[in-house]
Parts: C-alpha cells; sequence; structure tokens
C-alpha cells in the first residue's frame, strides 16, 4: 500500500476479484460480466477521475443502494434487491465498495494511504471491541433473525473501540482534527455494523454459514472485508463533504 499508487490499486483489484467471487456464488450470479466491471471501474473510476459529475452519480447510486439493503434487514421476506435484481447490488454494493475503498486514501488529490490504514484500524477496533464487550456482556440482541450473536452491548463497545482508535489515530497521523477522527469513528461504527448484518443477511438468504472457506476459522474474504466493502461509499461522502467545507 506505501510502495505506490499502482500496487495499491493491484492490491484492491485481487482482493476484490475474490470477493466478487464469494458474492457471485452466494446470490446465484454466474456471469463473468461482474470481473470486467471491476477492474474497469477501478480504472476509469478510482485511477482515471472521471469528473465530479459521474463520481457524484456513482456515489449517489451507491449510498441508495446501500440504504435499501439496510431497510431490507428489517424485512421477514426475501428481498427483491437481494433475491432478485443481482446485478444492481453487484454493481453498486460489492464493486462500489471497492472502488471507493481505493479513492478514500485521496486528500486534495494528494494520495495518501495513511487514511485507508486509519479506516482499517478503526474497523478492526469495532469489530475487536464488539467481540468482546458482546461475548462477555452482550444479552440483548441486535437483530436476532438475521444475525444471532450480534447483540446491542457488543454494538455500543464496538463504538466505544472505535472512539478510543480515533483518539489515538490522531496523535499519530498528522492528517485530520480530533473531530474528524471521531467522527470517521462514529460512521464506521455504525456502517459497519450494517455491512455485517447485509452480509449475514445473504449468507442466511443462501443457507450457508460463511461466504467461503479461503481462510480457514475466520470464513472467506467476503466475511472479512464485509464492514470495509459497506461503508466505504458512506466514508467517501463524509471525507469529500469535509474537503469541499473546508
Amino acid at each position: 500500500m506505501y510502495t505506490s499508487r499502482e500496487l495499491f490499486m493491484m492490491l484492491f483489484l485481487i482482493l476484490g476479484l475474490q470477493t466478487l467471487r464469494e458474492y457471485k456464488k452466494l446470490i446465484g450470479l454466474t456471469s463473468l460480466i461482474p470481473y470486467l466491471l471491476l477492474p474497469i471501474s477501478l480504472l476509469l473510476i478510482s485511477y482515471y477521475y472521471p469528473g465530479d459529475i459521474i463520481l457524484n452519480i456513482y456515489l449517489g447510486g451507491s449510498l441508495l443502494v446501500s440504504i435499501l439493503l439496510a431497510k431490507d434487514l428489517r424485512s421477514t421476506t426475501n428481498s427483491l434487491l437481494l433475491k432478485e435484481q443481482k446485478y444492481i447490488p453487484t454493481v453498486f454494493y460489492i464493486i462500489s465498495g471497492f472502488v471507493f475503498l481505493t479513492l478514500i486514501p485521496f486528500s486534495q488529490d494528494i494520495f495518501k494511504p495513511e487514511i485507508i490504514v486509519g479506516v482499517f484500524v478503526l474497523i478492526w477496533c469495532n469489530d475487536t471491541f464488539a467481540y468482546i464487550i458482546g461475548k462477555s456482556l452482550g444479552e440483548k440482541k441486535l437483530l436476532e433473525r438475521v444475525s444471532p450473536k450480534k447483540t446491542i452491548e457488543g454494538f455500543f463497545g464496538g463504538l466505544l473501540g472505535a472512539i478510543i482508535a480515533s483518539f489515538i489515530i490522531f496523535t499519530v497521523l498528522d492528517l485530520y482534527t480530533l473531530a474528524i477522527w471521531i467522527a470517521l469513528g462514529v460512521i464506521i461504527s455504525v456502517s459497519g455494523t450494517i455491512g455485517d448484518l447485509v452480509q449475514s443477511n445473504y449468507k442466511r438468504q443462501a443457507g450457508v454459514k460463511d461466504s467461503g472457506n479461503l481462510m480457514p476459522g475466520h470464513g472467506g474474504l467476503y466475511d472479512r472485508l464485509d464492514s470495509a466493502i459497506y461503508a466505504s461509499p458512506f466514508i467517501y461522502a463524509f471525507l469529500q463533504l469535509i474537503t469541499y467545507v473546508s
């Protein structure tokens, strides 16, 4: 990630292709077109900036699909967006997740990989604290129908972990103000938890425990990156707003 922008993009292309493979299997999509759409999207949107209009349209579509996926978590029936519409979430959820993950490290058109490192640290701290607090103190279920093990106590534990990590990142990285890092921690905690639930919903409807077996004991790559994929458009939108306001 720190070597060059090109190697950074290549890393996320590889991660994206494997995640796509696992996601396609979950939703029963056999077409090979998404394997072409991912590198094309990374190249034309992430690497060669297409302009504000196109990028904002894509961002708006991604945010809308993400919100609809979150809304479907409350539904007791199989969602049309999850069950019938396969290309829309593939393009505006999975592929866009990697597109915006590769756009996040740009601050005022300068490639700063420290930003994405900070984002992943926030995600990991949120997940770790949510697991520890949820396992030891969790009683009230967050959304039992979708994910039986997730608890409300675990969610707030993850939020606390992300905020603590925000203070540490602020002292280490001279990038944003403390308020911005805390806001990022809150955004990541909320959207990352929803992203985990969205993926659990896909697995529930597919009738599987994990999206893959790439990492024994941890499932597939999609299992590891579900929070980051879902959260990335929200993170990017917030950072763009901060840049615009400043």
